[in-house]
């Protein structure tokens, strides 16, 4: 049997993002993954680290200091990232109301633009009818499928954490955590990241947390190679989403509109983003879908209703979908993360829904923080 300081259950960025904070603090770590790479949400989202998300105080100060995170590890050219910024765009008037009330809340870093400047900084848009739009510096991009393989590979390297693939985790024991193929580790702490698996490791604890999985659709086009970064551009549809807005007067009428012109929308969950890479690929989404309505199988009515309100806010050469597929992940209604100490020193950790690429560092670090008794 091997012996660390930690045993980290699970490879996605939720995973990394502990075994990298503990190696910090010059803990032996093994991380364990059942598959060959990490293959779950962390490898099925845009890519964005998405600081405009996250609502002002300590949520918003996290999704900062995870950004900066990121920003390290570009430094140390683990992965590449584009500073490419967000606007939020406005079609309606009841979505520049809305945009125009967060500005003036001054709690994150934005400011207004006009049609033409909108325009300007990311010609994908769709100029008809557009009214104008929110700027927001702090958002980034990093290509999903790629990334934690290449931040798995810099911790194996750099901080000395031993990273198992092809390992699945069947049980825990105290401090010692059993494998399917007989192998076996002990450690002072064990964290448990399953993302979305809430049926292997302690099924009991994690379904009376209250969480819920959800499933999002997602879709790619390609477009001609651009050297200029274009930010993420979300639609007005987005702010029915992200709690950052929930404060906003006007987003309850907004939010009626939409219930009473296109229910549709509302049933499937769906708000449209779209993150244009500098290799011409371009991440479309998004739909959630919960619990027993989810189902091993993609709906194409999903899909022609992202695409109907994707023509609305920007334009493509060729609307050509060259990928379709899902992620699942688990998320808490009310909580950023949910974590349980399921036995002594035995942790899981999972919840962060949608925004585990943008908050998982630094929620982490918040964590590794507390255990270790640091100011």
């Amino acid at each position: 049997m091997s012996t660390y300081d930690v045993v980290v259950v699970g490879g996605g960025i939720v995973g990394l993002a502990h075994a990298w904070m503990a190696s910090e603090r010059g803990l032996r770590v093994v991380l364990l993954e059942r598959t060959p790479v990490a293959q779950g949400a962390s490898v099925r989202n845009f890519g964005m680290i998405w600081p405009i998300g996250q609502p002002s105080g300590e949520l918003y100060a996290t999704a900062m200091r995870s950004r900066d995170r990121w920003l390290t590890l570009s430094n140390e050219h683990v992965v590449d990232i584009e500073q490419c910024g967000s606007i939020h765009v406005a079609h309606k008037p009841d979505e520049m109301a809305v945009l125009e009330e967060f500005c003036s809340h001054r709690s994150h870093s934005v400011e207004i633009l006009g049609a033409e400047s909108v325009m300007q900084r990311a010609p994908i848009v769709n100029p008809n009818g557009l009214l104008g739009g929110m700027l927001s510096a702090t958002e980034m991009r990093v290509n999903p499928r790629v990334a934690s393989a290449q931040v798995a590979a810099w911790l194996q390297a750099e901080k000395k954490v031993t990273c198992c693939f092809n390992t699945t985790v069947t049980s825990i024991d105290g401090g010692n955590v059993l494998a399917s193929d007989g192998r076996a580790w002990r450690a002072d702490r064990i964290v448990i990241c399953g993302g979305s698996d809430l049926q292997t490791l302690y099924p009991e604890f994690l379904q009376s947390a209250g969480m819920k999985l959800c499933k999002l659709q997602m879709l790619k086009a390609v477009q001609a190679r651009s050297e200029a970064v274009q930010p993420h551009i979300a639609s007005g549809l987005t702010l029915r989403h992200y709690s950052s807005f929930s404060s906003c007067p006007s987003l309850a009428e907004l939010k009626q509109r939409v219930a009473s012109e296109t229910p549709e929308l509302d049933d499937f969950g769906i708000h449209v983003m779209a993150s244009p890479f500098r290799s011409g690929d371009i991440l479309l989404g998004d739909s959630h879908e919960y619990d027993a309505d989810i189902a091993p199988f993609d709906k194409a009515e999903i899909d022609d209703l992202m695409l109907r309100e994707l023509q609305k806010i920007i334009r493509l050469n060729d609307w050509t979908m060259h990928e379709r597929w899902h992620g699942i992940y688990a998320k808490h209604p009310e909580l950023p993360v949910v974590e349980r100490e399921v036995e002594p020193r035995v942790h899981a950790i999972t919840g962060t829904g949608g925004s585990g690429m943008t908050m998982s560092f630094g929620l982490a670090e918040r964590t590794w923080k507390r255990w270790m008794g640091e100011n």
